[in-house]
């Protein structure tokens, strides 16, 4: 993968979201189809911003959604049609957000009926195209894929750990410290250095710190 811009390697730990976007609106043939796409950073809150939108639009004749949760090898897709026909509103939204790599994200889109049917073809046209306005108008955001270090040492290494820590601050995003009964510390650091880092702490501490990957939560 390269950036399209310079053509440099992409960062294997940067993935895009987004912002919360405005509301977008078109129509066809007499029915309106409103669409958002909106953040969410897990499936449970792409629930609850799912629901908002049924709350404001509470008479309206669908809500058709998708979502697209987590990081590059952790993603979990799921999408609705919401009643209408099977595949001509929840596949065309999720073929947008995947079009646009996309990730952290549910798009909603309401239809109120305008009493012309569009026929499974034109409903999977305005979808797409609800959903693509959608996300256009939202801003992206910069996310990134990040592990758990779990770190204890003995006060005799901490000089040591902490100099190793300071030369990586591009990678180490949080540090989080205690010292009682003995230095330990808590470390989100980029998960494609992870390994090197632990290898490095073990290395100036001649093995004796205590270095624990923390299990992912979902």
């Amino acid at each position: 993968m390269t950036d399209g811009e310079n053509g440099l390697p992409a960062d294997p730990d940067c993935f895009v979201s987004l912002e919360d976007g405005d509301e977008v609106e078109i129509k066809v043939k007499g029915s309106r189809f409103i669409g958002q796409a909106l953040h969410a950073d897990s499936e449970a809150s792409a629930l609850e911003r799912l629901a908002a939108v049924r709350r404001r639009y509470h008479d309206a004749t669908h809500h058709c959604w998708a979502m697209r949760i987590g990081s590059p090898g952790r993603l979990r897709e799921r999408y609705d049609d919401a009643g209408e026909p099977a595949g001509t509103a929840g596949p065309p939204i999720l073929r947008a957000i995947e079009r646009e790599a996309i990730h952290d994200a549910v798009v909603v889109v309401t239809r109120y009926y305008g009493g012309t049917k569009l026929g499974t073809g034109g409903l999977a046209r305005a979808y797409a195209d609800a959903a693509r306005d959608a996300i256009a108008a939202a801003r992206r955001r910069e996310l990134f894929r990040c592990v758990t270090l779990a770190l204890e040492c003995s006060f005799d290494d901490l000089g040591a750990i902490e100099a190793v820590l300071a030369r990586s601050g591009v990678f180490v995003r949080d540090v989080q410290r205690t010292f009682s009964p003995s230095p330990c510390f808590m470390l989100s650091v980029l998960a494609s250095r992870a390994a090197a880092l632990t290898a490095t702490i073990r290395d100036v501490t001649a093995g004796r710190a205590a270095v624990t990957r923390r299990p992912a939560s979902d």
